[in-house]
């Protein structure tokens, strides 16, 4: 023990197995930290420390970690940290997760831990609580290896508490529970068992009377998401029915490929393992490799053509649904409801919100979205991606508690926002969760896909990844909806929009990987692919693409 207090033998005895990399810069971004697998042992290593000293500085209370890279590829993986009420790590310490992961030695990454100490005034011999949770890439198992011997290193209790192989949300469900648990912010039984539980409790509630559902389709993206379902559906046998596809784990390379809500997305297409199984008007449902996103899709009854029902479609759902319920209760003009966008929303949903409660627009990324709703009463956010959620003040939960409804319209809805608050996963975007909601609102208003759908009428657009050597080079402004550097780069995007009526396109660099994402919506599904590829073009020659090398599509 140094006269820090800092176990310094066992940081060196197992820093010594966890050397980092050489040439290899690490940065803690939106979703933590993401890269190939192969790359990340030292990463992990060292955020087991960073969660420890974490617990320490906020009085011993549990951090999460979850192990995962989302929608990305198989071979990549990812760390990020999560902070006692299931929230994002605070962002201050997000700068501490970048200094310890690139430490070049032992000896400095001691160092640095040691400054991480003093600035944030940890007491080392407070306890540390941890708990920890993966998904199913085959990279896992060996990157928690190298977690939990950061646990051991800096005296993380019990070496730290096991969450297995689940999905992302559970593992932001139990830090909140176990943080809470006895507390009147209780938020449930702190096990996976208490999450499944708690959902299906509130859907039968809220299904109860109502027609059955008809079952729905569910791709897994072949990823966690499938062993949640699979357990989840168990609690609701005769209630509600899934037909889950893409769910192979064992095959490799299966992850995300050409399934999930990133590809139905991006491609804006049908999964190929789905291709021709639709029926017209038929809905079905899309997760992503850690599941914590959610796109819903149809076949057109009429066309016979593929519809995307995205996180816009949601929100607009969950926010006129929320906003009438709040009316029936009779506490209109007692709590504040907001919609929170970011610059990927669709023009049109925009409009059709506006129409019915304020929207504010933040920078991409989970923590904006999440802290700019938690200034409304009842707060929903949504990305296009899929990943979203409502939450609910504390000033909100205790009204609802305490209404004295009149009559039974207002009983009946006071009850439902109630069941609501059990459905909905507040902590993180849930696939499951937001899934649930979905199909409790279109039950009660009797909606199928169609239906819903026609609310309102997506601008088409597109949107095109660009790899690019630098993406800390691309800098913006107006919530990610400008550049500002490269100089000069915006001008030539606007002068390209001025083209194409009703046209809007920006760039911003990608929070998990070395790439820009270039977005456009125009008045036509022709011009809105063309003005993509154009700028997507521009970004490319203006990096010093190689014209070898230039993707066929670039205009």
């Amino acid at each position: 023990m140094s006269s820090t207090g800092l176990p310094e033998e066992a940081l060196r005895t197992y820093s010594e197995k966890h050397q980092k990399p050489q040439g290899i810069t690490f940065t803690y971004g939106t979703a933590g930290f993401r890269t190939l697998g192969e790359r990340l042992d030292s990463v992990m290593f060292r955020m087991g420390i960073l969660a420890g000293l974490r617990s320490k500085a906020l009085g011993g209370k549990t951090i999460g970690v979850m192990v995962t890279a989302s929608h990305n590829p198989e071979a990549d993986n990812g760390v990020k940290l999560v902070d006692p009420m299931g929230e994002m790590l605070e962002q201050s310490w997000e700068s501490y997760a970048t200094y310890l992961a690139n430490a070049e030695t032992t000896d400095q990454l001691i160092t640095n831990i040691q400054a991480v100490v003093y600035r944030g005034g940890i007491d080392i011999s407070q306890k540390a609580k941890v708990v920890y949770a993966r998904d199913t890439r085959p990279s896992g198992a060996a990157l928690v290896a190298a977690l939990e011997d950061g646990f051991k290193a800096i005296g993380v209790e019990d070496g730290g508490r096991n969450g297995g192989v689940t999905t992302t949300p559970v593992l932001h469900y139990l830090v909140r529970t176990i943080n809470t648990q006895g507390t009147p912010e209780d938020y449930g039984e702190p096990t996976e068992e208490g999450y499944h539980t708690k959902l299906a409790t509130a859907l039968k509630t809220l299904l109860s009377g109502k027609p059955t559902p008809p079952p729905l389709i569910v791709d897994c993206a072949n990823g966690v998401g499938t062993l949640s379902l699979s357990t989840f559906s168990k609690h609701v046998e005769g209630v509600f029915q899934f037909e889950p596809t893409n769910t192979d784990l064992t095959t490799p390379g299966l992850l995300n490929y050409k399934a999930g809500a990133d590809f139905v997305k991006t491609s804006q297409s049908i999964p190929p393992s789905l291709q021709g199984k639709l029926t017209p008007g038929q809905r079905a449902a899309s997760f992503d490799g850690d599941a914590d996103r959610l796109m819903y899709f149809y076949v057109d009854e009429q066309a016979s053509q593929f519809r995307m029902l995205d996180g816009d479609k949601i929100a607009a759902l969950v926010a006129g649904y929320l906003v009438d319920l709040v009316d029936a209760a009779g506490l209109k003009g007692k709590i504040q409801l907001g919609v929170v966008q970011t610059a990927y929303a669709n023009g049109s949903s925009t409009k059709f919100l506006e129409k019915q409660l304020p929207v504010k627009c933040v920078p991409t990324g989970v923590k904006h979205l999440h802290h700019a709703a938690e200034e409304f009463g009842i707060g929903v956010y949504f990305e296009a991606n899929g990943h979203g959620t409502v939450l609910f003040s504390k000033e909100t939960l205790a009204l609802l508690n305490s209404h004295q409804p009149s009559g039974a319209e207002q009983t009946k809805a006071t009850q439902d926002l109630v069941q609501l608050t059990k459905l909905i996963n507040s902590t993180v975007g849930d696939a499951l969760s937001d899934l649930l909601l979905v199909e409790v609102i279109l039950a009660a208003k009797g909606y199928n896909a169609t239906q819903w759908d026609s609310s309102y009428s997506d601008l088409p657009n597109r949107l095109v990844k660009v790899l690019v050597p630098d993406r800390s080079l691309y800098k913006t402004t107006d919530a990610e909806r400008k550049l500002v550097e490269p100089v000069g780069l915006q001008e030539k995007i606007d002068a390209l929009v001025a083209q194409f009526e009703g046209g809007r396109s920006f760039v911003r660099a990608s929070g998990t990987e070395d790439a820009v994402r270039v977005y456009a919506e125009a008045s036509t599904r022709s011009a809105a692919d063309e003005l993509a590829f154009k700028v997507a073009g521009l970004v490319y020659d203006e990096a010093g693409g190689d014209p070898a090398k230039r993707p066929k599509e670039f205009l």
